[in-house]
């Protein structure tokens, strides 16, 4: 296999318009168009790659919803670490409360990997790692 590039990322979420809120509003990520497939769903503009939403209501019942940065996670690299953080920040996101909290953030500005790193999860319970190249700011 000759692989060009990753395409998209694709997750199933319970509650469709509550996720395509906090893709939209708390990441940023702009909505584009989805073709009519029978099932329902959202698909966003991830820079230049896509993440496909998929709206099933049965969807992750029973997903620990911990931040534990060595779960099964994505990442997304952001141009300026230190703006992402005041955003998340802004949005009642904190480093300060317990890993089960529904707004808690885990940050590694100093991480091991050599870039620093922040880690959230959606409604769902799916963790999202947002890195940047380094600390800014």
């Amino acid at each position: 296999m000759d692989i060009e590039t990753l395409h998209h990322i694709s997750l199933r979420v319970g509650d469709l318009a509550r996720s395509m809120r906090f893709y939209a509003e708390v990441i940023g990520l702009e909505q584009i168009e989805r073709p009519p497939f029978s099932f329902p769903g959202a698909w966003f503009r991830l820079g230049n790659r896509e993440l496909h939403l998929i709206g099933d209501a049965q969807a992750n019942p029973g997903r620990p919803r911990t931040v534990d940065a060595g779960d099964t996670h994505f990442a997304i690299r952001v141009t300026s670490f230190t703006a992402a953080i005041e955003r998340l920040r802004r949005l009642g996101y904190r480093d300060d409360v317990a890993r089960d909290d529904p707004h808690c953030m885990l940050l590694r500005p100093n991480s091991i990997v050599g870039y620093p790193q922040a880690y959230i999860l959606d409604p769902d319970g799916h963790l999202i790692e947002i890195n940047a190249a380094r600390v800014d700011g």
